[in-house]
């Protein structure tokens, strides 16, 4: 059994990859076609929405640290049979986002080197046999193979932007907002989704040598790094592309080709899959843990419960997402389902889960705090976001009744007695 624990670093660059993707590389300008450079607001506002979202999970996570993650905190709120729903959603969310998020990862590096669809297949299965063979061997070299990539991926969003800002010219900034202020709106749904991701490390909590005291902080250094690389190449593609930028497929290699010239696509290719990479690797860590966890408490098969302790390696559980992930591989690809469809699935059942935990966040939290309005405030957001799923929402819906229907129903997750926290639980 292996008794590795997440410090500050590793736990870091968890979080980091969990909420970066590849998105990044074609967002800012499909935010700057809908609202110029105004797109910038709508940056800084999400990343703001993010703190209440962040906090909450990471109070959550300190006071009831578990590999069940949002369920975990969902059953102390609401019972074991809310929290088995909850835990459907992600789990069996998984094997549908996982192979969709390789296969936008293998798109972009076709794109930058000229491939065609056999590219991005290929690069698609490589990423994600990568993705489950790193959380295959377990937290001690996934964690610090996420710190090494994104490390990296720091470095070249910082070149991108160094060697680019020579090139900047503040008369771009004008119009600022050509297309109307209520166009910052639509900006910002557009890139809703390149902040999401604070629910799939919540199952990682119990992982930290201490929860209490490195969750907080490590929350804390996300929003700042993740603050600063988005807004940083966000300002930058502003600044230095101008009115290029709403009409380009791929900014950030226009950005590169200022300072690296034919260097460029390569950089580009790379950057996009170490987004990726970081992304399925940060979510299976969580979703190979929370099945764990589920079969823990009865909510799946016993035979999956090996791995839910702290440092352990849930490798059983592992097996049945590839399995899951390898059978709707098989199905998109012979039938020829859109990815949109694929993707807007899974997303509705990761926006559930979202909702689900800042509602136990209302609910579990001190009263009157700063940490619970910000519950209430982003379980009201993220509520009218979910409405939006429209029919994507029968998904978790028919995973919910799954997990109600299906379960043996035990006590509930063994680590911390219901609605008690875990500074009341420790001697």
């Amino acid at each position: 059994m292996s008794s590795h624990r997440i410090g500050l670093a590793q736990g870091t660059a968890i979080y980091v990859g969990a909420i970066l993707g590849a998105g990044i590389l074609a967002l800012p300008a499909l935010a700057a076609e809908a609202a110029g450079p105004a797109s910038l607001l709508a940056w800084l506002t999400l990343l703001l929405f993010c703190v209440p979202v962040a906090t909450t999970f990471a109070a959550l996570g300190a006071r009831y640290p578990d590999s069940g993650g949002v369920a975990t905190f969902v059953s102390q709120a609401f019972g074991p049979r809310a929290s088995a729903a909850v835990g459907y959603w992600f789990y069996f969310a998984l094997p549908a986002g996982a192979p969709a998020t390789a296969y936008v990862g293998g798109q972009y590096v076709a794109h930058a080197l000229g491939g065609g669809q056999r590219t991005a297949l290929t690069v698609a299965a490589v990423l994600l046999l990568a993705a489950f063979g790193s959380n295959a061997v377990g937290l001690k070299v996934s964690g610090r193979v996420q710190l090494v990539l994104v490390g990296l991926l720091a470095v070249l969003l910082a070149v991108a932007v160094v060697t680019a800002l020579p090139s900047a010219h503040p008369a771009n900034l004008r119009p600022f907002a050509p297309h109307g202020w209520l166009a910052v709106g639509q900006a910002a749904s557009l890139l809703f989704f390149s902040f999401a991701g604070w629910e799939a490390v919540t199952h990682l909590s119990g992982e930290f040598r201490d929860p209490r005291r490195d969750l907080p902080r490590v929350t804390a250094t996300t929003l700042v790094v993740v603050g600063v690389l988005y807004l940083g190449l966000a300002l930058t593609c502003v600044l230095v592309l101008g009115p290029r930028l709403a009409g380009s497929t791929a900014p950030l290699t226009l950005l590169l080709q200022r300072g690296l010239g034919t260097a460029a696509s390569v950089i580009t290719a790379v950057m996009a899959m170490l987004l990726t990479f970081g992304t399925m690797n940060a979510y299976l860590a969580g979703a190979s843990r929370l099945g764990a966890a589920l079969a823990r408490d009865g909510v799946l098969p016993a035979a999956l419960a090996r791995g839910h302790r702290p440092g352990e390696v849930p490798r059983r559980s592992l097996t049945l997402l590839f399995v899951l992930s390898a059978l709707v591989c098989a199905v998109a690809l012979s039938t020829g389902s859109p990815l949109s469809r694929v993707m807007l699935a899974a997303s509705a059942c990761f926006i559930a889960v979202t909702v689900a935990g800042l509602v136990a966040g209302v609910r579990l939290l001190p009263r009157g705090t700063a940490v619970w309005w910000g519950s209430v405030l982003a379980a009201t957001v993220m509520g009218v976001v979910l409405v939006f799923s429209g029919w994507a929402l029968l998904v978790p819906f028919l995973l919910g009744v799954a997990a109600v229907g299906g379960a043996r129903w035990a006590r509930g997750p063994r680590t911390v007695p219901a609605g008690q926290p875990l500074a009341q639980h420790e001697s």
